[in-house]
């Protein structure tokens, strides 16, 4: 069993891949749950479209159960003992960790609906919405699946809003340097 799983947790556009670009420049690998749905649609042939992959999101957890994400997540980690999961959107996700590693540390970012739809604009990415109106749309769904109490469960929270790229990929170096400094912590 691996000793170390940081779950990170947020609405999109909120700067979990910051998150993840901290954890690397201090050399601990990651994976992304958005990536295990998307690699599963390649597989099936479908489209990285934002309506496919949600159908496909909500089809995966009506197909394995509502850990089916965080399963096929687990089968693409890095071997680590200490890793960091991006994307983690339920109750139910989070247990499976729970029972996958032997220390879970959920941590949750946390960004305005503004600044969030802002950044998915500039960034672009297929399954991106292209209106504000696909944006709460997006929110909704995200939030169906339980994100919402994952984020108010969390060990942690880090606010993006007001400040650059660089100075928040620094405060989650010091979040992840404090995580990994802690010897135990509760599960």
């Amino acid at each position: 069993m691996r000793k170390l799983a940081i779950l990170v947790a947020g609405m999109p556009g909120s700067g979990k891949s910051l998150f993840i670009e901290a954890a690397r420049e201090l050399g601990i690998p990651s994976a992304s749950m958005g990536d295990s749905v998307r690699r599963e649609a390649v597989r099936r042939g479908l489209r990285l479209d934002s309506e496919t992959l949600a159908s496909l999101s909500i089809e995966l957890r009506r197909e394995m159960g509502p850990q089916a994400v965080a399963r096929l997540t687990l089968e693409y980690l890095p071997p680590s003992d200490v890793v960091v999961i991006e994307g983690v959107r339920s109750l139910d996700e989070v247990e499976f960790f729970k029972n996958s590693f032997r220390r879970v540390v959920l941590v949750s970012i946390h960004s305005s609906p503004k600044t969030r739809f802002k950044r998915l604009l500039e960034r672009g990415r297929a399954d991106d919405p292209r209106s504000w109106e696909e944006f709460l749309e997006r929110d909704l769904r995200e939030l169906k699946f339980g994100l919402g109490e994952v984020i108010a469960l969390s060990d942690h929270m880090l606010v993006n809003e007001d400040m650059g790229k660089l100075e928040f990929v620094d405060l989650c170096k010091r979040a992840l340097t404090r995580i990994l400094s802690t010897r135990k912590a509760p599960n």
